[in-house]
């Protein structure tokens, strides 16, 4: 007699299986489909009509999106795909099989209406009273965009190849015009070999034109900062009667540098520098993280690498939130961000700012570590008093909890859940699809919440 237990796959069912009855009770994708069959999707439904005689309710393809991202599944084709294999998946998508085609098109169609569900979950989490403002941690980490930096053209290697095709054009046209077919090899087709060399030139015009426009829009930016700098050197001198001193600033090159280049896969994604080094066809990928529940409120996306320029929009992003969610009160920032004028637009904003004028020892000593507050300066700047405060010992105790707010989020993001690239191509694209692996990191972080009150 066999001591396993009995394998038959061939075994009926008394009654239909209901995929409700396989699922957990606690489980991610039951509060998905709660969460999202709460939210307002009538825009969705007015203006969805799928393909077929019956499209898929907008919330099957929102649950399944949300529920997929959450779980690190982000392919339309692994989507579908998990609709046959996985439970959670039959059960989020109510024991149907959207097609793969019907499922991108859904989520690059909806994008501009998933970044409004962003905040639509935060308003959920607000009720459950999961989220409260308070401080929050700003941080960017780079995403690699859906394209190879190999597949980037610069403006000299433009200009090179430019001339190389018109030259073989000219060659393949004194070939045509030759009577001496001896001249034309074997398997050469002219008017083929003409028609790829125009399509080539074609895209390097189209590529050209955007480096020029990027520089046209670069000179105009570094024109303006350049005739400020001589006309406060001019006033100084006026003011002063002497000669500034230092050297003076170096006007703007006007045009196209040899190193400007366009990606040809996404013009848009630019190369940027990644951690360990190295450069990448990368987004900037910004979110500002609520400390005490590491919910994600607000987020963006930009093309430039640096941070510093950053801070603004996203002070914008937070004002626009509802005013039913509360208002932060410190923001917490790394030197990437600092500068004199993000700390006035904090102080403006009404949110206290710490953030690092550089880079801190990772070992201080015991003096430096455990040193009495200096005094508080008479009549601060906003500089002057977020400088005191990062002396004090609960201003270095708040803003010890940066370290712990936006990067662990970015963390899970890219290293459990496996998102280091956008699937869709252009600015818009990796704006929507942030928000959507972002509001899917909320959805996840308040169940886990949830689960941990219980």
């Amino acid at each position: 007699m066999s001591n396993f237990r009995p394998i038959d796959r061939d075994m009926d069912y008394l009654l239909p299986p209901s995929v409700n009855e396989w699922l957990p009770e606690r489980h991610l994708a039951r509060f998905v489909v709660e969460v999202v069959d709460g939210l307002d999707l009538s825009a969705m439904s007015r203006n969805y009509r799928g393909s077929g005689s019956a499209p898929y309710h907008p919330s099957v393809l929102v649950g399944l999106l949300v529920y997929g991202y959450a779980s690190g599944v982000f392919s339309s084709r692994q989507l579908e795909q998990a609709t046959y294999d996985s439970v959670a998946f039959r059960f989020v998508a109510s024991n149907q099989h959207p097609d793969h085609d019907t499922i991108a098109s859904f989520r690059r169609r909806f994008l501009p209406r998933i970044e409004a569900l962003f905040v639509e979950v935060l308003q959920v989490a607000r009720e459950m009273g999961l989220l409260k403002l308070g401080t929050i941690g700003l941080d960017g980490t780079k995403i690699h965009a859906d394209a190879s930096r190999h597949s980037a053209l610069s403006w000299d290697h433009a200009n090179r190849i430019e001339a190389q095709l018109k030259a073989e054009v000219a060659e393949l046209m004194a070939r045509a015009e030759a009577t001496d077919r001896a001249d034309v090899p074997d398997g050469m087709s002219i008017p083929d070999e003409l028609a790829r060399r125009e399509e080539r030139r074609a895209r390097i015009a189209d590529a050209k034109a955007v480096i020029e426009a990027r520089a046209a829009e670069r000179h105009a930016r570094d024109k303006a900062a350049y005739d400020a700098k001589v006309a406060e050197r001019d006033a100084k001198a006026a003011r002063t009667g002497r000669k500034p001193r230092g050297r003076p600033p170096v006007p703007p090159v006007e045009g196209p540098l040899p190193g400007d280049q366009v990606n040809l896969t996404d013009a848009e994604s630019r190369i940027m520098p990644v951690a360990g080094g190295g450069f990448e066809q990368c987004y900037n990928a910004q979110a500002a993280v609520a400390a005490d529940s590491l919910l994600v409120v607000a987020v963006d996306v930009s093309q430039a690498p640096n941070d510093k320029q950053q801070l603004a929009p996203m002070l914008d992003r937070i004002a626009a939130l509802p005013d039913d969610l509360g208002r932060p009160d410190a923001l917490l920032a790394d030197a990437g961000y600092f500068s004199e004028a993000n700390v006035e637009a904090c102080a403006k904003a009404g949110i206290d700012p710490l953030i690092a004028p550089g880079r801190d020892a990772h070992h201080p000593g015991l003096d430096e570590r455990f040193a009495p507050a200096p005094p508080e300066p008479e009549d601060p700047t906003p500089l002057d008093a977020m400088l005191h405060r990062l002396k004090t010992p609960e201003g270095r105790a708040l803003y010890a909890r940066r370290k712990h707010t936006p990067e662990p989020v970015f963390g899970i993001i890219k290293s459990v859940l496996g998102f280091r690239q956008f699937s869709l191509r252009g600015l818009a694209g990796a704006r929507g699809e942030w928000s959507l692996i972002t509001m899917a990191w909320n959805v996840k972080r308040m169940f886990n919440l949830t689960q941990a009150a219980a």
